[in-house]
């Protein structure tokens, strides 16, 4: 018998100290909370690292994970599973996952044999279909779900489907601090015989301060010896991307204001202890935040915990908390009503002070010793009910899907060599870029696919933002404003060799920029790319080549996923879907599936194109001819030993000799995007194999067993000879593994970033 619980052994999944985030404070406080509760269990964390280096982990971690590593995921799985853990808690948080919406951990739930428990920290009312898909999946890998409100549980069951009994309520736990005179604390921060406002947490634009401190002038004149006390570091994140922008601006409108002296600023990072004689010494409590979807602060449920008069704005979770008057609500951005909420509490002094002491009796369920308590019944809630379930009802620690692989890590290394400040060079001599050969916009619009997919996935979003502007710069200069089309080849010596390009690479950069547009990290790269979209896409109308129209197809699927009422572009996705299709009508016959008599270079875009469009217009039809275009191509390509064998560089004309090589990469990314398209639409597991075949060409599983990814440098060799590989890794080459990769990446994961 185990006594009194039914497990032994809790892993904990989330950040965790000295990482410097709110998720990170709640678990090292849940689990030391439930540690003190129940000594005799073992409590060991999993925490999610967002910087390579990791951080100085007490002894209560013993298994660290890089965020953006999707190995690490499995290996935690496995670890878990190995050290006999009885149940896993996890802390979710979209943001602290790797993968499209943190989809990331879902390579970890699925494998775990125990009991999972997720505390959601986030409950969103309009989730986008990749958050949806990793929610869901969340709640029902989970043995049962813990919240923290009761409107939480609503979204949950009204938005999500989850039944009601497999939901807890419990509160977010705060320090268990008497009730005191807040003139007690003020002397330690030299605020004695002064009227104390506090706002605390990681500072960051969405928190309000700034409406706060335009309260402040009012409040002054009214009571001279206010001080407004703003506690915390900005959020890393917002310093990584932003800098001390944001707390800046809040000091020079403190100056302008004339109020810079009653707003002291603690830029630190403060222990639970400091923070408790912080709160001990404030009178009011200020959460002026801007976001009403809010569904949970940390910050508020200390300060109501611990007794203080709270004024904040209504978001969800200060509504649910604040009800029946254990604090003051008031609009959103409106500094007056700060200020004149303010004004009454500080002129009411026995109402602000029967404020408190309603805040602080109901704070009492909410105490760590009790919310420790109440997970412990949540565990052991769901260590039964699996014990009582059939075990077949649960995944196995291996899974099944053949996208299950170990992948190579995304290095762009070679990347970065083959890039300057103009752009993304063409060729290669070996490894070393030949500069003779100069840059394409075919490369540069490719490249800029690759750095927007990325930045989706990867943690270094600094780098790829400049990588995104550098290749959409490229893309920006190729087009010819005069005659509405984009040119191709440029000199190293930036002189353009042409007025316009090929039909093939004005169709590329619209794929590129509908992605960008779809993808864009900010309002400038957004701008740029919408107005070079509609620019031009008029040429289009006019193109002749199919795979043009595929490239624009794909490009305009991406731009409608931001922009689905844009009338002219989808004119232009309908009028072009038909044109393929019915170019594969009039092509294709029992033994040559296909939309021309010659097989030639990035085939299987054709099959995509028309695929997606259906998938977006609602058509089967052009579903089911992609399909069976994408069947038969998949056939041709498929060697006797069962390995994939690309079209070669030369073609296949239709009653011709086909030759054996030279294979390119760009065949088996394109046949890997395709199938990706495919099993969006059907679900079916058979294209994740062919997914897979096509990748492995890249590793070796080719007509010569040779690798064709260079794993020294993260470049690919442009191609496979008779007598071996290619030497040179160009921009094609490498940008179509990278390609691959991250689709692959995705595909592992239940969202669609396409």
């Amino acid at each position: 018998m185990l006594g009194k619980y039914t497990f032994r052994k809790l892993a904990f999944i989330g950040t965790y100290v000295p990482r410097r985030c709110g998720i990170a404070t709640f678990t090292a406080d849940l689990v030391e909370a439930i540690a003190a509760e129940a000594p005799e269990l073992d409590c060991l964390v999993a925490a999610i690292n967002d910087i390579p280096e990791g951080y100085p982990y007490p002894e209560r971690v013993r298994f660290e994970v890089a965020q953006n590593n999707q190995d690490y995921y499995r290996q935690l799985a496995e670890y878990l599973n190995m050290t006999r853990v009885d149940l896993t808690c996890l802390q979710h948080e979209y943001g602290i996952f790797g993968g499209p919406a943190g989809s990331y951990i879902l390579t970890a739930l699925r494998r775990l044999r125990m009991p999972i428990v997720t505390t959601l920290h986030t409950v969103l009312t309009e989730p986008d279909e990749h958050q949806r898909q990793v929610l869901e999946e969340i709640c029902r890998l989970s043995e049962r779900l813990v919240v923290m409100s009761e409107r939480a549980i609503r979204f949950l069951e009204e938005i999500y489907g989850v039944p009601a009994e497999k939901i807890d309520l419990i509160h977010h736990g705060i320090p268990d601090m008497p009730f005191v005179d807040p003139n007690y604390y003020k002397d330690l921060f030299g605020v004695e015989g002064r009227r104390v406002i506090l706002t605390f947490g990681l500072l960051s634009p969405n928190k309000g301060i700034e409406y706060m401190i335009d309260a402040l002038p009012a409040i002054v004149q009214r009571f001279p010896d206010v001080v407004y006390i703003v506690l915390g570091i900005t959020h890393p994140n917002v310093r990584r991307e932003q800098g001390e922008e944001y707390r800046l601006s809040l000091q020079r409108r403190a100056r302008e204001l004339g109020v810079d002296s009653h707003v002291i600023f603690h830029n630190r990072y403060v222990t639970l202890e400091e923070l408790c004689r912080f709160l001990g010494a404030a009178d009011i409590y200020v959460t002026p935040y801007l976001n009403p979807q809010q569904i949970v602060s940390g910050t508020l449920a200390y300060s109501l915990g611990v007794g203080k008069a709270v004024v904040s704005t209504p978001y969800w979770y200060a509504e649910e908390l604040l009800a029946e008057e254990r604090g003051r609500l008031v609009p959103f951005r409106d500094s007056g009503a700060l200020a004149n909420t303010i004004i009454q509490l500080f002129e009411q002094e026995s109402e602000r002070h029967a404020m408190r002491k309603r805040a602080y009796a109901f704070g009492r369920r909410m105490v760590w010793k009790e919310v420790a308590r109440a997970y412990l019944d949540t565990f052991q809630r769901a260590s039964s009910e699996r014990r009582r379930g059939p075990a077949v009802l649960y995944p196995p620690a291996a899974s099944s899907d053949p996208l299950d692989i170990d992948l190579p890590d995304l290095n762009l290394n070679h990347l970065l060599t083959l890039t300057d400040d103009t752009g993304i060079l063409q060729h290669a001599r070996r490894t070393v870029p030949n500069l003779n050969e100069g840059y394409t916009t075919d490369d540069n619009a490719r490249a800029l696919l690759v750095a927007l997919r990325a930045r989706e996935l990867e943690s270094d979003k600094l780098l790829l933002s400049r990588l995104i502007r550098r290749y959409l710069a490229f893309v920006d200069f190729a087009f010819n404003r005069q005659n509405g089309r984009f040119r191709n080849f440029l000199s190293y010596d930036r002189h353009w060799l042409e007025e316009y390009g090929s039909e093939d690479s004005h169709g590329r950069a619209l794929w590129a920029l509908g992605y960008a547009v779809n993808l864009a990290p900010e309002e400038g790269i957004l701008a740029l790319a919408m107005n070079l979209f509609a620019a031009g896409l008029p040429a289009v109308e006019l193109f002749t080549s199919p795979r043009a129209w595929a490239y624009t197809i794909l490009g305009i699927c991406a731009y409608a996923r931001r922009f689905p009422g844009d009338s002219n572009a989808r004119r232009f996705r309908e009028l072009l879907a038909e044109r393929l299709f019915q170019l594969y009508q009039a092509n294709a016959s029992a033994d040559w599936r296909w939309f021309e008599p010659v097989l030639s270079y990035a085939n299987a875009r054709l099959s995509e194109a028309l695929i997606a469009a259906g998938r977006e217009l609602g058509r089967q039809e052009l579903i089911d001819a992609g399909l069976k275009s994408l069947e038969w191509l998949i056939q041709v390509q498929t060697s006797e030993h069962n390995h994939f064998i690309p079209i070669a560089h030369t073609g296949w004309r239709r009653g011709g000799t086909r030759a054996r090589f030279d294979q390119q990469p760009i065949e088996a990314h394109c046949m890997i995007e395709a199938c990706y398209q495919a099993y969006l639409v059907t679900h079916e597991r058979r294209w994740r194999e062919e997914m897979r075949r096509a990748f492995e060409w890249f590793l070796g599983r080719n007509d010569l067993g040779l690798p064709v990814y260079d794993y020294t440098t993260g470049g690919c060799h442009d191609g496979l000879h008779p007598d071996g590989v290619n030497g040179n890794e160009g921009a094609e080459a490498t940008l179509s593994f990278i390609a691959s990769l991250l689709t692959i990446r995705s595909a592992q994961s239940p969202t669609d970033n396409r």
